[in-house]
């Protein structure tokens, strides 16, 4: 993985109704999402833009390292 990575980190809960986080991450030009560890990520429709925003933002930064 890259030293210097951007990463997003996304709230939500899991199927429990637990506040958990997902993060996003570029990693060799490929955009990563990871949800909770063994869980499922149940988002508000403020938390899906928040995800919007981070996947958009991490497409940029791995189009700029593709070159």
């Amino acid at each position: 993985m890259e030293p210097t990575r951007q990463q997003w980190y996304v709230n939500c809960r899991d199927a429990a109704g637990r506040r958990r986080d997902m993060s996003v991450f570029v990693d060799r030009g490929n955009v990563v999402v990871v949800p909770p560890p063994g869980e499922m990520a149940v988002l508000s429709p403020l938390e899906v833009g928040r995800l919007r925003a981070a996947l958009r933002d991490a497409a940029v930064v791995a189009a700029s390292r593709e070159g």
